[in-house]
């Protein structure tokens, strides 16, 4: 089991408390309290979050009544936390050859697909993995990490990483995916646990970058957002999820690669808050967001900034950042951060960073600056991040392992994780029959040459991929090979 300690003071949100003034119609008494609720707040009164109006019941001197299972949220829910260790994961790591140097270290479980709810082909549901959880826990605190991934048409820039929900298919979305999954982390029986939910990677960022108007355009993407069911089911997500005292949603950002640019920033947190508002949501229901989800761009690129330059050229002039406002993860995490509260999210919100396979060690990682000779040399020549392309995502070869998870470990950051399991394909660099909706995208084939998305460069993904979250040994092994922090 993995133990992730903070190494920063604690953010300055108010204890939010999961409470409810639900007053019986006409009678002026609050609605009847479980014994536990009772017990746990004796004369039905809660704190509430700095700055906001108390609710009318506690207002007008009636009972303002928590739930069952109401309790201070931790400001950082990975402070001084234990994180759940994912057995099926943690068995495959541990069956590779060098693979028990990681096989503790806690991942994600990706619900993607309403199957995966109950447990697929025999393999661990949700309730299997929280009832594991609470085996984990002992006496202290343990974080679950839950990917929320079945969007209708889901992620319509790819293929590899389609869904099963066809683009209207939104009440199928809600009802047979959120509500069960809502139902299940509301069990009393695991109140006990911070379960950590990261909310449909790889769709809203899409509905500014790849819609019509841009060079990157999809006819799928143009088709989201003209039915408002990336919006609608986000959402609906965050507000179901986001009404289990217990549950802290953290909403994908995408990565400085994809919306780090002044035309997309602004755009995609004004989206977000869109987002978080509709379907009955409030921005209360998110906690933080997670940048680099699956994603390969380096955390920290030390030789180089974005306020640097050579012979009087910019770096953000260079082919490789190419006007972006960031060059690595953290700085467009925190700079976004900035953002985000600008547009009226909390300002004690956090972030989180997926490092499961942004290390590029080995010995192809640079030590130095590269040359001065030109922006471009600078660039490359000190640059960790090894990709042909920063908007190359599927099974990037030279890719390592990252930081291992940690909490609080720089300004406005709840904790590194590894959301995506390593060792998990991103997507077949074949076509693979399946019933999982899962297609074949180019950008999974090694001899693809590219298309706007990536300017038309080589894929640099891995041959002989299988589908997008099967094992991917050979992958793994290049992960552990290249790990920074080497292993």
């Amino acid at each position: 089991m993995s133990r992730i300690s903070p190494t920063r003071p604690p953010r300055r949100r108010t204890a939010l408390f999961a409470a409810c003034a639900l007053l019986a119609a006409g009678t002026g008494t609050a609605t009847a309290l479980s014994p536990a609720a009772s017990a746990a707040a004796p004369g039905c009164t809660t704190a509430h979050r700095a700055g906001q109006p108390l609710p009318a019941a506690a207002e007008s001197g009636r009972a303002f009544c928590p739930t069952a299972t109401a309790a201070a949220k931790a400001d950082n829910p990975y402070a001084g936390a234990k994180v759940y260790v994912n057995p099926e994961w943690s068995a495959k790591a541990a069956a590779e050859p060098g693979g028990s140097k990681v096989a503790n270290q806690p991942t994600g479980v990706w619900l993607d697909r309403i199957a995966a709810i109950n447990g697929v082909n025999g393999g661990m549901g949700l309730r299997d993995h929280l009832d594991e959880a609470l085996k984990q826990k002992g006496d202290g605190e343990l974080v679950v990490q839950l990917v929320i991934y079945n969007l209708p048409g889901r992620d319509c820039s790819a293929l590899a990483s389609n869904g099963e929900l066809g683009p209207t298919e939104i009440d199928k979305y809600k009802t047979q995916y959120i509500d069960p999954i809502a139902s299940i982390l509301a069990d009393s029986k695991y109140a006990g646990l911070r379960i950590v939910t990261t909310v449909e990677i790889d769709s809203l960022p899409n509905l500014v970058t790849n819609v019509s108007g841009r060079p990157t355009q999809t006819p799928q993407c143009d088709v989201m957002k003209a039915n408002g069911n990336y919006i609608k089911g986000v959402g609906y997500a965050l507000n179901k999820l986001g009404s289990v005292p217990n549950v802290y949603n953290y909403l994908d950002a995408g990565h400085h690669g994809w919306i780090g640019w002044d035309d997309n920033l602004g755009p995609s947190a004004e989206l977000f808050k869109q987002a978080a508002t509709a379907e009955g949501s409030t921005l209360d229901k998110v906690h933080g967001f997670i940048a680099n989800t699956a994603n390969y761009s380096a955390l920290k690129e030390d030789h180089f900034s974005i306020n640097d330059s050579v012979n009087g050229v910019s770096v953000r002039q260079s082919k490789w950042v190419d006007w972006n406002r960031y060059v690595d993860e953290q700085s467009f995490a925190q700079g976004f951060r900035d953002k985000l509260v600008s547009v009226g999210f909390d300002p004690g919100i956090g972030m989180l960073i997926d490092t499961s396979r942004n290390g590029w060690g080995g010995t192809a990682r640079p030590t130095a600056p590269g040359a001065k000779t030109s922006v471009d040399a600078y660039v490359d020549g000190g640059r960790y991040d090894r990709r042909i392309h920063p908007g190359n995502w599927c099974n990037q070869a030279g890719a390592g392992l990252g930081e291992r998870p940690q909490a609080a470990p720089a300004a406005g950051i709840d904790a590194y994780v590894w959301m995506k399991p390593p060792g998990e394909s991103d997507g077949a660099s074949k076509e693979i029959p399946n019933d999982e909706g899962k297609g074949f995208d180019r950008m999974c084939d090694p001899t693809y040459t590219g298309n706007a998305r990536n300017g038309y460069h080589m894929s640099g993904a891995l041959p002989d991929a299988p589908l997008a979250g099967k094992w991917f040994s050979a992958q793994f092994q290049e992960l552990l090979k290249n790990a920074y922090p080497a292993l």
